[in-house]
C-alpha cells in the first residue's frame, strides 16, 4: 500500500452521505423520528415470533419520542429538539424507524405517511422496513410520492449469510432482500440498506463477501451497525449465559473490519452510517470506553495509514438472475 495514495473521497476516505445530501439539497437534511405503531411479521406470528435476537428499539429511540403522541405531535416535539441541535438544518424528513413501517394495509400506512408529509416542515420520509414487507402496491405508492417527495427507502438485509439470518430469527433470507431492493430501484425508488456486522456466526470472510454481494445490487446507501448487546434481547441472554457463543470484538478489531469492508464496498455506494451508539443503560457489551462521534474518524485514520479508502479492493461481480 502507498500511504501518500491521494483518496478521491477527501480526509474521511468514503463517499460520505452527509456531504453527498448538503451538495443536492443544499444543506443539512435531518430526519426526525416517528412511532407510528407498526411491528413485524417475526414478532406478530406471521412468519416468527419474538421477533430479531438482536432487536429492542429502545435502543436506538431518541428521547424526545412520546409514542403516546399523535404523528404530528412527535414531528412537533423533534423539531422543537433538533432545532436547538441542529441550528443549521436546511430540511427534515419524518423518519418511520422503529420495526417495520410498510408492515399493514396501504390505507393504514397513507394515512400515517400522508399525516407526516402535511407537517409544514416536512420535507419527505425515511421508511425503515424489512425486505418482505414491500408489496408492489406499497412500492408503487411510494415510488409516486417519490416523484415530489423526498423518499427514503431504509430495508434492513442485516447479513447476507442466510445460516446467519436464520440464527437470529430473522424470518427472511438474502435473496429476499436482493429482490425487495431490486424492485424498489426499478421504480426509481432510492434504497439504503442495513447491515449489521458481527453477528454470532458471520465470519470475517463471509462480511468481506456481503461487501461484494450488496455492491452488486442498485443500492443508493448504505448504513452499517456494530453488533452492541442490548439488555432485554434474546441475544444478549444468550450471551449472559455462553459469552463464547456470541464472540465480540476490541475496539481496534472493529475498526480494522470496518476499514477491509469499506475497502470492499463500490465506491459509488453512499456510507450513511459506519457505526452506531446504544445509550449506557441498556447497553450490555462490549465495554468500550469509544463513542460513536470518535468511531469515523478512527476508521478514516485507519484507511489513511493503509494509503486506502471505499472501493480500494473492490472487485464487481455478477448480480445473479432478477
Amino acid at each position: 500500500m502507498n500511504p501518500d495514495a491521494v483518496s478521491p473521497f477527501g480526509p474521511r476516505r468514503y463517499r460520505a452521505w452527509n456531504e453527498h445530501v448538503k451538495l443536492r439539497y443544499g444543506g443539512r437534511v435531518q430526519k426526525v423520528s416517528i412511532e407510528a405503531g407498526f411491528t413485524c411479521p417475526n414478532r406478530d406470528g406471521s412468519v416468527a415470533v419474538g421477533g430479531c435476537t438482536f432487536c429492542n428499539n429502545d435502543g436506538f429511540t431518541p428521547g424526545y419520542l412520546d409514542r403516546r403522541q399523535s404523528i404530528t405531535e412527535q414531528i412537533d416535539a423533534g423539531l422543537d429538539f433538533l432545532q436547538r441541535r441542529y441550528p443549521e438544518t436546511r430540511r427534515y424528513i419524518a423518519y418511520f424507524q422503529s420495526y417495520s413501517n410498510t408492515y399493514g394495509e396501504l390505507g393504514r400506512l397513507r394515512a400515517c405517511y400522508e399525516e407526516a408529509l402535511a407537517h409544514p416542515r416536512i420535507s419527505g420520509l425515511a421508511i425503515g422496513t424489512r425486505p418482505d414487507c414491500l408489496p408492489a402496491p406499497v412500492l408503487d405508492y411510494l415510488a409516486a410520492l417519490a416523484r415530489e417527495r423526498i423518499i427514503e427507502l431504509e430495508i434492513g438485509v442485516e447479513s447476507c449469510n442466510d445460516a446467519v439470518l436464520a440464527s437470529v430469527n430473522r424470518g427472511h433470507d438474502f435473496a429476499a432482500s436482493a429482490d425487495a431492493i431490486r424492485r424498489a430501484a426499478e421504480r426509481g425508488l432510492e434504497v439504503t440498506a442495513h447491515l449489521l456486522l458481527g453477528l454470532p456466526g458471520e465470519s470475517d470472510q463471509s462480511m468481506l463477501e456481503g461487501a461484494a454481494r450488496i455492491s452488486a445490487l442498485p443500492v443508493h446507501a448504505l448504513k452499517l451497525h456494530q453488533l452492541q448487546l442490548v439488555r432485554g434481547t434474546a441475544l444478549a441472554r444468550q450471551w449472559q449465559r455462553d459469552p463464547a457463543s456470541v464472540p465480540l470484538r476490541s475496539e481496534q478489531a472493529c475498526i480494522d473490519l470496518l476499514a477491509d469492508f469499506i475497502e470492499r464496498l463500490s465506491p459509488a455506494i453512499l456510507l450513511q452510517r459506519v457505526g452506531s451508539e446504544v445509550p449506557p443503560s441498556m447497553k450490555l457489551a462490549p465495554a468500550w470506553n469509544l463513542r460513536l462521534s470518535e468511531l469515523a474518524p478512527r476508521i478514516s485514520a485507519e484507511l489513511e495509514r493503509r494509503g486506502s479508502w471505499q472501493g480500494w479492493r473492490y472487485q464487481p461481480i455478477a448480480s445473479g438472475p432478477h
